[in-house]
């Protein structure tokens, strides 16, 4: 009995799933968002990006997310962003696009705005409201600036759609800009864009429909929402699920549930959010309120954990981040029984930003055919990490200065 329980388990993993919007994806794990630092400065992407989605496809994934690919040089995370607007070479977008559907894959682009977290050396940071806190200054967007916000995230993912990628997520988490909108500790608005959730999820509905109506009703549209800002005075849990009942009655295709901010001072979700999956509990109380496919992203380490997530119903996806980063392979290894868990690296008290650093240039290995480099060295990794940063940062001055993009809105 405890045989046939395994295989049945086993099988649903790797069962394909049919969205809303009539699109297969040919099993449940996905290579989740994650900000992947490899634009070439230019907001194109680089050689090493394009084979780093290859490999992931050849591994085995469902789908990849590219993590905060913008709509303009405007508002970017990091200079190692992607930028699709009417200015981009397709071409280059487009070979990425082919590399990452690659065995039956799906690629996705990330629709991304940092807002108030945008990159001060290349951005003038604006977010819903104003803010001087220590680590985190910014502007507050005007009426007009907002209306003009879901125009542009329509314009990207019609130029993505159009590009040969499979489908665009709406990035609504971890205190990036439509994120920022839902949290009572960024949104502090007085107007219908602020107040209640019904007033901070505004501008969230607004980017929706303009994104659906721009790519028509056959192209993947899901949307990466915060559980919980996991900070006091954040987006709660209750405000959160308002927000899915909501968004249950739009045509979005998928629901990606993860949460944590980069609020300053505050710890990511892979940073803090314990042992095992982070956010299946948070889905299983998502199922009461939406019918929409459900994917959660966070702490899935091993193939017990991602089965037991979907074989219980809690989860349609498991979004996975670094352990495909560890293992590009990982799907097609669990799915042929022959690895369990992948060997994660320990780091006793690192550097601030050195995991992320360590993972980040990890991926820049796995794009130029390395192995797994032996090194523990998280300075070093940081170090090396924020010299790319700074010397992206020139080029992305030049690049997008030269019609004020990057400070204007």
């Amino acid at each position: 009995m405890s045989q046939t329980t395994h295989d049945n388990r086993q099988g649903v993993l790797f069962e394909p799933l049919l969205l809303p919007c009539g699109t297969v994806l040919k099993n449940r794990i996905v290579k989740a968002a994650m900000s992947d630092s490899l634009g070439d400065g230019t907001g194109h992407p680089t050689q090493a990006q394009i084979r780093l989605y290859q490999r992931w496809a050849e591994g085995g994934v469902a789908l990849s997310i590219i993590g905060e690919v913008q709509g303009s040089g405007k508002f970017a995370e990091k200079p190692g962003n992607l930028v699709l607007d009417d200015t981009a070479d397709p071409e280059r977008f487009e070979a990425l696009a082919r590399a990452g559907t690659r065995h039956g894959a799906q690629l996705w682009l990330q629709l991304g705005h940092a807002g108030a977290l945008a990159y001060p050396s290349t951005s003038t940071p604006k977010g819903p409201s104003a803010l001087n806190l220590p680590g985190l200054i910014c502007a507050e967007l005007s009426r007009d600036e907002i209306a003009a916000l879901p125009f542009e995230f329509a314009r990207t993912a019609r130029l993505a759609r159009d590009g040969g990628f499979g489908g665009v997520e709406i990035h609504a988490a971890h205190g990036f800009l439509i994120s920022q909108f839902l949290s009572p500790l960024f949104n502090r608005r007085t107007d219908d864009y602020g107040g209640s959730i019904t007033g901070r999820m505004r501008l969230l509905l607004e980017v929706v429909g303009a994104v659906r109506e721009a790519v028509g009703p056959d192209f993947p549209v899901g949307l990466k929402l915060n559980s919980s800002d996991q900070l006091e005075g954040g987006l709660d849990a209750e405000d959160a699920l308002s927000v899915i009942a909501a968004l249950d009655r739009t045509e979005l295709d998928l629901i990606d549930i993860s949460g944590g901010t980069y609020f300053p001072g505050a710890r990511s979700a892979s940073d803090s959010g314990g042992k095992g999956p982070y956010f299946v509990d948070f889905a299983k109380r998502a199922r009461a309120v939406t019918t929409k496919p459900l994917m959660a992203t966070g702490g899935f380490k091993t193939l017990a954990q991602a089965e037991e997530a979907v074989t219980s119903g809690a989860v349609d996806l498991v979004g996975i981040a670094r352990a495909l980063a560890l293992e590009p392979s990982l799907p097609s290894l669990w799915q042929t029984r022959q690895v369990a868990n992948p060997a994660f690296p320990s780091f006793p008290d690192p550097p601030e930003g050195g995991v992320t650093a360590w993972y980040t240039m990890r991926l820049t290995e796995i794009g130029e055919d390395c192995g797994l480099s032996a090194t523990d060295d998280l300075q070093a990794a940081l170090e090396t990490y924020e010299a790319r940063d700074k010397k992206r940062t020139e080029i992305w001055l030049r690049r997008f200065s030269a019609t004020s993009q990057y400070n204007q809105c």
